[in-house]
């Protein structure tokens, strides 16, 4: 099993300073992925998505900065920093940048 990637160990860090925002994309960091768990950092600019799609583990999603828009099977939730939504396995999702925003993914499978 891969352990973290990407990441200082043994360091005290903030964890939405390990990526930056960049002009008209979604930014990605993976820390971890494996089969059991994937866990990655996105940094999304305003009116930025990942469009709708499904994913074969629960992903429990925490925004560390600013706003984003969450589609779960149609219904919308909108998450502020230090707050936390779970996305059900196979079940369609979408997620936008009402602001630009920072999350943390933890996806088990």
């Amino acid at each position: 099993m891969v352990g973290y990637k990407n990441i200082d160990k043994k360091a005290k860090l903030e964890l939405r300073d390990q990526l930056t925002y960049q002009q008209g994309q979604v930014v990605s960091k993976t820390l971890v992925q494996n089969d059991a768990v994937s866990v990655t950092l996105f940094a999304f600019e305003k009116d930025e998505e990942i469009s709708t799609h499904e994913s074969g583990g629960d992903a429990m999603v925490t925004v560390l900065e600013g706003t984003g828009r969450f589609t779960i099977e149609g219904d919308v939730f909108i998450l502020h920093e230090g707050e936390t939504i779970i996305m059900p396995a196979k079940k369609p999702h979408a997620v936008y940048g009402e602001e630009r925003f920072k999350m943390l993914l933890t996806v088990v499978f």
